[in-house]
């Protein structure tokens, strides 16, 4: 059940001063540079180095999934070891965050960058050696994902410390545009590493990586740090942030919306390898190339998210409901390059949703609880991964993966579909149409409801 103390489910709060809401509804939305956040010298020095260890992420995940692929032959397979990297964060997500809260956040994340470095490591020394099996690749996916359950709400949350509240939504679409740069890279770096000299050197390429995010941390200038309040160890901390959520419908639906999507929505290393081998039949180099396709549109969302200072809930469920459309249409391409150029626009909407959906929490969540609050977010946003990634990867394999990927799209579409109505019902909204022309005009928006008579009567006789 929801606590006592249920914050209503308002579009944005934050900027509902001096306006009335009608006229809110139909506003713009102020902005702010595309590139603000990068004036703190703590979060340059971060980006740098995030720059430089997702593009060793991306070079490790395709050359991981090729790998995989090329010794069983099996999409299963390959969703297998998606599920096995995620499954940690759904079982064990919720403790991250607590340890997010309660720990330094640039010590722990120098910890969990030195962890998922020396694993990359020992994966490169196994296919270097010749001693690889799929059985190494799921156990080196698994401790992944256990250290990942506290780097991520900890990585997460440490972007408020680098740039406060202020610059908090600009930095977000920055890390998300700066994660694009780097799957615009890796793929590309993967395909020549994995062509020339094995998948072995791509994970060592990995490895080396880390350090450059290492090397930033200790760079930074503690002074320049917006500490949050760590809190002190006691019972009862996970079930507090649990029942803050509860509280909140505006942190619980969008939350709810993500984890539909990240289950169903974002199985891209299954589909898009299934698609390569076995639709279009092509090597692995056009197969990194539809993830570069996908990475061109995620970046351009990315820019475009980060000249909006605040998101608002109907931009996230517009951005998925859009998600799920194309994604559907995409399964039905008829060829390599109509299909790459569909990935293009699914990626754009999706970078969008989850942009979106990170600075909206965040912003409207209590600093105390917000690493448990992202730790729940990320638990179902990735968490479901190991649910969805099997499923997607067993149907993929039985009907095909045109069948595969028009379930990822319609569940998707649904599931935004049926938020947005509850959202709006939440928030006493309803659709608007204008056909006028003109910048003051929005074609579709959500304003208030008007009391009719029969609701008055209905209010008084209650």
């Amino acid at each position: 059940m929801l606590n006592d103390t249920v914050v209503p489910c308002d579009d944005d709060p934050d900027e509902r001063t001096g306006e009335s809401a009608v006229e809110h509804a139909g506003g713009t939305e102020p902005k702010r540079g595309m590139f603000s956040a990068l004036g703190n010298r703590n979060y340059r020095y971060f980006f740098i180095g995030q720059v430089v260890s997702n593009s060793g992420t991306w070079v490790q995940r395709i050359a991981q999934d090729w790998l995989v692929l090329s010794i069983t032959g099996s999409a299963f397979a390959v969703g297998v070891t998606t599920a096995m990297q995620f499954l940690p964060m759904l079982l064990f997500g919720l403790f991250g965050g607590v340890l997010a809260d309660r720990f330094p956040k640039r010590q722990l994340l120098m910890a969990t960058q030195a962890a998922m470095g020396l694993l990359a490591a020992g994966l490169a020394v196994l296919t270097l050696t010749g001693n690889i099996q799929v059985w190494h690749i799921y156990l080196f996916a698994f401790m992944l994902g256990m250290v990942t359950v506290v780097d991520n709400p900890t990585r997460q949350t440490f972007v408020s410390e680098m740039v406060g509240k202020k610059d908090l939504g600009n930095a977000v679409s920055l890390n998300a545009a700066n994660f694009q740069t780097a799957r615009l890279i890796g793929p590309a770096v993967a395909g020549v590493l994995m062509a020339a000299v094995g998948a072995g050197y791509a994970f060592a390429v990995n490895a080396v990586s880390f350090g450059a995010v290492i090397l930033g941390l200790l760079a930074m200038r503690g002074a320049e740090l917006h500490r949050t309040p760590r809190i002190p160890r006691e019972k009862g901390q996970l079930r507090a942030g649990l029942h803050y959520v509860a509280g909140r419908p505006d942190l619980i639906w969008p939350i709810v919306l993500i984890g539909f999507i990240g289950t169903f929505g974002f199985n891209f290393a299954t589909i898009l390898s299934a698609f390569s081998y076995s639709v279009f039949h092509v090597g692995p180099g056009l197969y990194g190339l539809l993830n570069t396709a996908m990475a061109v549109g995620s970046l351009v969302g990315a820019l475009l998210a980060a000249r909006r200072s605040r998101p608002r809930l109907r931009l996230l469920v517009g951005a998925a409901l859009a998600f799920g459309i194309l994604e559907s249409v995409a399964a039905l391409a008829p060829d390599y390059w109509t299909f790459a150029a569909l990935l293009t626009l699914v990626g754009l909407f999706g970078v969008s949703l989850n942009t979106a959906a990170n600075s909206l929490i965040q912003l409207r969540t209590d600093p105390a609880m917000r690493g448990r609050v992202m730790s729940l977010f990320m638990m179902v946003f990735t968490g479901g991964t190991p649910l969805g990634a099997p499923l997607v990867g067993w149907i993929t394999e039985q009907y095909g993966p045109r069948v595969g990927l028009l379930a990822c799209g319609l569940v998707s579409g649904a599931a935004a579909a049926g938020i947005g109505l509850i959202l709006a019902r939440i928030g006493n909204l309803r659709l608007r149409l204008d056909l006028h022309r003109g910048p003051e005009h929005q074609l579709v928006t959500f304003v208030p409801r008007q009391r009719t008579d029969l609701d008055v009567n209905v209010a008084a006789a209650a």
